[in-house]
């Protein structure tokens, strides 16, 4: 609970899919956080203080991937409820070639896999069609009955707004992209951010009168 409320859990959810409302922030104060569709279990961006790298360090994707392991119960805290961790490097055969998901969880509220691509560049249009074409192959040849159809989340240590919309448009599957940090973001930039898009959705209500 500690680490919850100084990683700012509350703002980072609010801010997860890009816009807030009152109602929801008066549902989520009231209820806490429910998980009932894929976008729901998504942050933006995730915290990884825990690993204790500094954010000007370069990292390697296998060596963040080998760290998040090393601390898989705070990276799971840090994920949220109903995560179970599946594995790493889950290979993928089509047509006689190898591929590997970088990070595979099964979501028990959710009922579905997701599975997590690592990267320690910007979002790139090229990572979104990897693992669309993962989770087809989840849906196909991995989900049992009673599954839900796998969820994709790309980790990235940035990403531009039109890349994302464009990239992630029109998609039969739900894939989301957010970026992650290894420092916990500063509250007030947080709350800030929050009471920008608050104002901006009372100007539109009040516009729409």
């Amino acid at each position: 609970m500690k680490r919850q409320i100084s990683s700012s859990l509350f703002e980072r959810l609010l801010l997860s899919d890009g816009q807030a409302n009152k109602e929801k922030i008066l549902e989520l104060a009231a209820r806490g956080q429910e998980i009932t569709e894929p976008a729901d279990i998504v942050k933006d961006p995730y915290v990884f203080e825990f690993l204790g790298i500094p954010e000007s360090k370069p990292v390697l994707e296998s060596d963040l991937e080998k760290a998040l392991v090393r601390q898989i119960e705070d990276f799971l805290l840090e994920l949220g409820r109903g995560f179970m961790f599946v594995g790493t490097q889950q290979r993928v055969t089509l047509n006689n070639t190898h591929y590997y998901v970088d990070m595979v969880f099964y979501n028990k509220e959710l009922h579905a896999y997701v599975l997590i691509e690592l990267k320690t560049v910007k979002l790139m249009p090229e990572a979104v069609g990897q693992l669309n074409m993962y989770l087809n192959y989840y849906a196909a040849e991995i989900n049992e009955p009673g599954d839900n159809p796998p969820i994709g989340i790309i980790l990235c240590t940035d990403k531009n707004n039109v890349t994302a919309e464009y990239a992630l448009g029109g998609l039969s599957n739900n894939i989301f992209a957010s970026t992650y940090t290894y420092v916990i973001p500063e509250k007030e930039q947080l709350i800030a951010k929050v009471e920008s898009i608050l104002k901006a959705w009372d100007e539109n209500k009040t516009t729409d009168r």
